[in-house]
């Protein structure tokens, strides 16, 4: 059964009306609002807990800044402002009535499209889904609206997860807000750039390779992959449901913490889900006044070699992918102010896997339900067997459907194949977990960057799927091991010559222990002096605004 919340049922609520707020602020309070979209989450929930400015306010100066940025961005594929407003002004009546609306009060956040949301549509970026709304929310989505939170909309996304670039949506692309000529990456493309963009304070991803640290690391935020189980998977539309983790992207550190402790705990709804125990994992995240000298002292940390600028090897397939110049230069400056925090910085190896014959054998048993019986829209036909294919045809884009990863997932569990392929690939996976742990052993984190390029140019490898697959070499394993990790912004590539381009670190941490993580990601992220700047569409639509 799906958790209950405490705000009212979105039944009644109209979808996908987007309406532009075009009314100027109606007093000071909301102007002070509208100059701050770049403050931490904590200030805006304290400011509407405090009643020193509205939800409502508050909600409406993000939409604001929504519709800006969205005619450059095409963050979003549904929003419903009247939907977000009606949250807001009954987050209001409980404040107005004395009641403790929940630790995200207020807060304006936006859902990736593959998370279930009660009255608005979710299609997980296909065609073969449009018009399906959901009649419940995705438990972490139910968590957050009883935390308080505001839905602003649903986030683009490549179709049914599959793609690392947002070009891959079955509706339209998604640009990066540093420099729309690039890719926010995928497939939580549309989460991490309206973050960047400002669109919203924070948004929940997913990741089943990569897709949360990824888009985190290509538009200059912070994305955590949460181990496997912590995060209930109940209402998010499956693509290989070993390896799924739903998680928060967020402008901070902080951020992310607060909003991954409303999401994580245990699920009736979830079988996977863990019985551990959820910490506030604000709790451990000290202000910069309060650290030492050496806060990481005795913290001993492993950077992956492949990682340091000799290129990552695909194992026998010959596939080479070196990591590009830039990338090397901004781990090795954090791997440099992490010693002068005091950790102790080595080197460890971690060996390409199996990612993909497992990803893709569970995601051709998952999209099997689309054939427009069970699940998606139907194509017409006079036979059954026809009626099949066309709606498969016509519901599922190319790299889905038979052409790329439907066709490969389905051979390799084929009669014949699936002990040399799927069998052997898990045998594989359980070696990766056990390297991994014993690594983890011997090390608090380990540490690399989270892609190996900067965000790419819209349409450079769409025709070189292998290319694109490549660049998920740095954070596929860790979905097989089912650990957590963290990216974070460590700096830029290209800022002298004009064309800077965000890059991240990627902190893989033990099994459940995202408080760790997060206490070293918090500490690295207040004293690593990375120049912060805006990207170029926040101010853009900020100029706009004010003109």
């Amino acid at each position: 059964m799906n958790p209950p919340h405490t705000l009212q049922s979105y039944t009644e609520m109209r979808v996908l009306r987007t309406t532009n707020i075009r009314a100027k602020p109606a007093d000071m309070r909301l102007s002070l609002v509208c100059g701050s979209l770049h403050g931490p989450l904590h200030a805006a929930r304290d400011q509407v807990a405090r009643r020193g400015t509205s939800a409502t306010e508050l909600t409406t100066a993000y939409l604001r800044q929504l519709h800006s940025a969205e005619t450059q961005l095409q963050c979003f594929l549904a929003v419903d402002d009247e939907y977000a407003l009606r949250q807001a002004a009954l987050i209001d009546s409980r404040l107005a009535q004395g009641e403790d609306v929940g630790p995200l009060a207020g807060v304006p956040i936006a859902v990736k499209d593959n998370l279930c949301t009660q009255g608005l549509q979710t299609t997980a970026g296909s065609r073969g889904l449009h018009g399906f709304v959901p009649t419940y929310d995705a438990t972490a989505v139910a968590r957050l609206r009883a935390a308080g939170a505001v839905v602003l909309g649903k986030t683009n996304m490549d179709e049914f997860g599959m793609g690392s670039s947002c070009e891959n949506s079955g509706y339209q692309p998604t640009f990066n807000p540093w420099d729309t000529k690039h890719v926010p990456g995928g497939s939580s493309g549309g989460s991490a750039a309206a973050v960047a963009a400002k669109q919203c304070i924070a948004a929940l991803g997913s990741d089943t390779g990569g897709s949360i640290r990824q888009p985190a690391s290509f538009c200059g935020v912070v994305g955590v992959k949460p181990t496997y189980g912590r995060v209930s998977r109940n209402g998010l539309v499956a693509y290989a449901s070993s390896l799924d983790c739903v998680g928060p992207i967020a402008q901070s550190v902080a951020d992310a913490a607060a909003v991954l402790t409303v999401i994580a705990g245990s699920d009736l709804a979830d079988a996977t889900c863990s019985q551990k125990p959820v910490e506030d994992y604000t709790a451990g995240l000290l202000p910069l006044d309060n650290l030492s000298s050496k806060p990481l002292a005795f913290k001993r940390l492993a950077l992956i070699q492949e990682a340091c600028g000799e290129g990552v090897d695909a194992g026998k397939s010959g596939l080479r992918h070196i990591v590009v110049a830039g990338v090397t230069a901004a781990l090795a400056g954090a791997v440099r102010h992490l010693q002068e925090l005091g950790a102790e910085v080595e080197q460890a190896s971690d060996r390409p896997a199996t990612y993909y014959v497992i990803a893709l054998s569970e995601a051709s048993s998952n999209l099997s339900r689309y054939d427009g019986v069970r699940f998606g829209q139907r194509g017409a036909a006079d036979e059954l067997k026809n009626m099949y294919a066309s709606s498969r045809h016509s519901g599922l884009g190319s790299e889905v459907q038979v052409a790329r990863r439907i066709l490969m997932g389905t051979y390799a569990l084929s009669a014949g194949y699936y002990d040399a392929y799927y069998k052997r690939a898990q045998q594989v996976r359980t070696l990766v977990r056990r390297e991994m742990n014993m690594a983890l052993g011997r090390f608090d984190a380990l540490l690399c960057p989270a892609a190996p390029t900067t965000a790419y140019r819209v349409g450079e490898k769409s025709c070189d799927p292998l290319s694109m697959y490549k660049g998920d070499l740095m954070t596929v394993n860790l979905n097989l091991a089912g650990l957590p990790a963290v990216c974070l912004p460590c700096g830029f590539s290209g800022q002298a010559a004009g064309n800077a381009l965000p890059v991240g670190m990627q902190l893989i941490g033990r099994a459940f222990g995202e408080a760790d993580l997060l206490k070293l990601a918090h500490i690295y992220e207040q004293t690593s002096g990375v120049v912060t700047i805006l990207p170029s569409v926040f101010i853009e639509s900020a100029s706009a605004k004010h003109d």
